[in-house]
């Protein structure tokens, strides 16, 4: 590699030279969804993110010397809690949301990672990873609970920057009678009646969320990696927890060398929450919006800063998109692109330097020769753009809009009334139909406006 590849490391707060343990082996693990319910906006931007990044890594080192991990939790309080809501069999339910998110993954032009292990396939990992920390004593038992023992790593807090007494303030910690110090969290727990099980030393049960991430990177990867990604509402205590288990376990040094976290969105400049009746799911995207604006609008501002979803985002990256491809040239080889090119990627994945870059090169490739045309398709399709033909993405844009005024008002005066009787969850519903047949609304000082896409 000729040129350094800058990265913001949130563990020292600094943007570093990015310098892998092996060159020969690239090691990025990311923690993938929770499938209780289908992802949304919120839930692309890393998707997105961090297969830039996987991009970048596979350019930089090689195809076949990078090695993406990026997990499934299929067991947890939220999965369970789905299940006996829309009372389905929580595999029914997993594999449903899973089904979707993959064809979520794939609409937003995502890679495949090379790995995507599931939490109840490692159950054996988990228990074997319990039973050392008990053996260290870094983790106690209390009424066939075990938890880790925070006040036996010194470092704890090394990520989130905050000291216990800090952390133990925190909303996110789990309060227990059973624990020494309410910071401790969960690595094995019992399980309730009509709750998934494992066989156990401590009886019949299941693991704690951390624990998984640490087993199956350790697996996959090895007790020490490269890169760590994630949102970054995953700081604490999600990475945190990782960290301590997974050195007090393995006895190493640091666990992951780089952690990189992106920033969160918001729609319309409040935060996305089903108690305001806002989130919109990707899967309802589809029909609505190409995947290639969304995945340009998540690329729009620098992956650490927040990000605003709204009309105006959404109506520039499709306008942009279109003019991009008068440009299209039907070829896909990015293997000898100019590195010169992707210097805004390797300074941490500045995605609005690159973006204005590929603009200079519309413009260029406009008045141009071929081989210009050529530079610029190579530079979008680096970062999944330009990745269909023209008339698909003409046809795509023909699409119409089934509703007429009449249909379209009356279904927002029943989303303001279940709104109002706190129905979020069929508030939601209404504005991802909306969404999907085309109509963008807006909340603003008590009311609710429309328009077309």
């Amino acid at each position: 590699m000729s040129k350094d590849f800058l990265l913001y490391n949130n563990l020292t707060q600094s943007k570093e030279k990015f310098i892998p343990l092996d060159e020969k082996s690239i090691r990025m693990y990311v923690c993938g969804p929770t499938v209780y319910d289908d992802p949304h906006i919120g839930n692309a931007r890393p998707l997105v993110i961090f297969d830039l990044l996987f991009r970048a890594l596979r350019f930089l080192y090689g195809n076949k010397k990078v090695n993406y991990v990026r997990n499934i939790t299929d067991v947890d309080d939220k999965i369970i809690e789905s299940s006996q809501k829309k009372k389905i069999s929580i595999s029914d339910l997993t594999k449903k949301i899973l089904k979707n998110f993959h064809e979520d993954c794939d609409y937003l032009g995502c890679l495949k990672p090379t790995h995507e292990p599931k939490a109840t396939e490692h159950i054996k990992e988990m228990i074997e990873m319990t039973k050392i920390l008990l053996d260290k004593k870094f983790a106690y038992e209390k009424n066939s609970n075990i938890y880790f023992d925070v006040s036996k790593y010194s470092n704890y807090g090394q990520l989130s920057k905050k000291n216990i007494s800090e952390l133990e303030a925190g909303a996110r910690v789990e309060k227990s009678k059973n624990k020494k110090n309410q910071s401790d969290f969960v690595l094995w727990k019992p399980s309730k009646d009509n709750e998934p099980a494992w066989e156990s030393p401590w009886g019949k049960g299941r693991p704690g969320w951390h624990l998984e991430c640490s087993c199956m990177s350790k697996k996959y990867l090895g007790k020490e990696f490269d890169i760590h990604g994630g949102g970054i509402d995953l700081i604490f205590p999600h990475h945190e927890n990782e960290i301590a288990q997974s050195v007090c376990a393995n006895g190493t040094k640091y666990f992951a060398k780089y952690w990189v976290h992106n920033g969160f969105i918001t729609m319309n400049s409040e935060k996305m929450a089903k108690s305001v009746g806002n989130i919109i799911t990707i899967k309802n995207l589809r029909n609505s919006i190409n995947g290639q604006i969304v995945r340009l609008a998540l690329m729009s501002a620098h992956y650490k800063q927040p990000l605003d979803w709204n009309d105006k985002l959404i109506n520039e990256s499709k306008n942009t998109l279109d003019k991009w491809y008068e440009e299209y040239l039907n070829q896909k080889n990015n293997e000898d692109i100019d590195e010169k090119i992707l210097l805004p990627l390797l300074n941490d994945l500045n995605t609005p330097a690159y973006i204005a870059s590929l603009h200079v090169l519309y413009e260029k490739s406009k008045n141009g020769n071929n081989e210009d045309k050529k530079r610029f398709n190579q530079a979008c399709n680096f970062i999944g753009l330009l990745t269909e033909t023209k008339s698909k993405w003409d046809n795509f844009k023909k699409k119409k809009i089934n509703l007429d005024e009449t249909e379209i008002t009356t279904m927002i005066s029943k989303r303001n009334k279940a709104r109002n009787n706190k129905d979020f969850k069929l508030a939601d519903k209404i504005r991802d139909e909306l969404y999907q047949k085309g109509i963008l609304i807006e909340d603003k000082d008590d009311k609710t406006t429309w328009k077309y896409k």
